[in-house]
């Protein structure tokens, strides 16, 4: 087994064991290995990538766009352990749309958020909204991850929710800030209390007391955005887009700090769930505040004298 090879199968294993599946990626990534030694390659380059990327004929460039995101994620990955591996760029295939660009919430709008939650009625269903929206807020989870939680998820006493994402089909461990454990023990008495017969096991329950649905989550919080003056006719802030904000809160705070956000990228990644670090990479584009901070990185040397 060649040096590459090896480092393949601990990648594959590593993100395996954190969930992933890597069907395709565990097909052609040895091929891409099998591409590179017939080049006479020893590492990863952008020019090499980009050639193996295009290799099919007669297909659509996403088919290319995704062949070359999965030598971008094991380039990351390889880029530790070999300084010399190029990471593909983002962006070389044209894909058959654009993300909506995201919404930040300030920490103000969500206060504001969640005080409209609770003046909802019924209480149940202010209960549940303020909740959920809360749990959002401050873990990045998704919306089909959250609705998706049964009570045995949902562990207070050692502050760990096990989350699923049907694109994995394996779970994950979202540990929780003791704050955010209590606003969810709070939840759960308060929901007990006032819908003591329900027969569902899902966490988050409706005013009836059925396992909540997203288009009464999205229908809801459309009304709410709406009256806040968050949703115009310009401005489309959405659910999802918490997610966002949380991921971007946490990397501002990172640069803030001076922490190497680099070396912790994997960690955020993995916390929210992410199939590939690229995905992760891309809120570093979402705030233009982020950008400046990360094009001063680039900047400052090691020593941090600037040249």
């Amino acid at each position: 087994m060649s040096e590459l090879a090896g480092h393949l199968d601990d990648y594959l294993r590593l993100r395996r064991a954190l969930g992933f599946k890597l069907k395709r990626e565990g097909v052609v990534l040895p091929q891409f290995l099998e591409f590179l030694h017939a080049a006479g390659a020893g590492t990863i380059t952008t020019e090499l990538a980009i050639a193996w990327a295009k290799l099919p004929t007669g297909v659509h460039p996403i088919t290319w766009a995704h062949r070359l995101g999965w030598v971008r994620g094991f380039a990351s990955y390889l880029k530790a352990i070999d300084p010399a591996t190029e990471i593909p760029p983002r962006g070389v295939f044209p894909r058959p749309h654009q993300r909506p660009t995201p919404y930040l919430y300030s920490e103000d709008d969500i206060a504001r958020l969640l005080s409209a939650a609770r003046s909802l009625r019924p209480a149940l269903r202010a209960a549940t909204m303020e909740a959920l929206l809360g749990l959002l807020a401050v873990t990045g989870m998704r919306i089909g991850e959250a609705l998706a939680l049964q009570h045995d998820d949902v562990d207070l006493d050692a502050g760990v929710l096990t989350v699923t994402w049907p694109k994995t089909g394996h779970p994950r461990l979202v540990p929780l800030h003791p704050s955010t454990t209590e606003a969810l023990r709070r939840y759960g008495r308060r929901r007990d209390r006032l819908n003591p017969r329900t027969g569902t096991s899902a966490f988050f329950v409706s005013s009836v007391g059925n396992p909540l649905t997203h288009s009464t989550v999205y229908w809801t919080f459309n009304e709410l955005t709406t009256a806040l003056g968050l949703r115009t006719g310009t401005t489309r802030a959405r659910v999802h887009d918490l997610r966002h904000s949380f991921a971007v809160r946490c990397l501002l705070g990172w640069y803030r700090d001076g922490v190497d956000v680099a070396a912790h990228m994997a960690t955020l990644s993995t916390y929210l769930g992410h199939s590939d670090p690229a995905f992760t990479y891309w809120y570093l584009s979402a705030s233009p505040e982020l950008m400046e901070l990360a094009a001063g990185r680039l900047d400052t040397p090691v020593g941090g004298d600037r040249r």
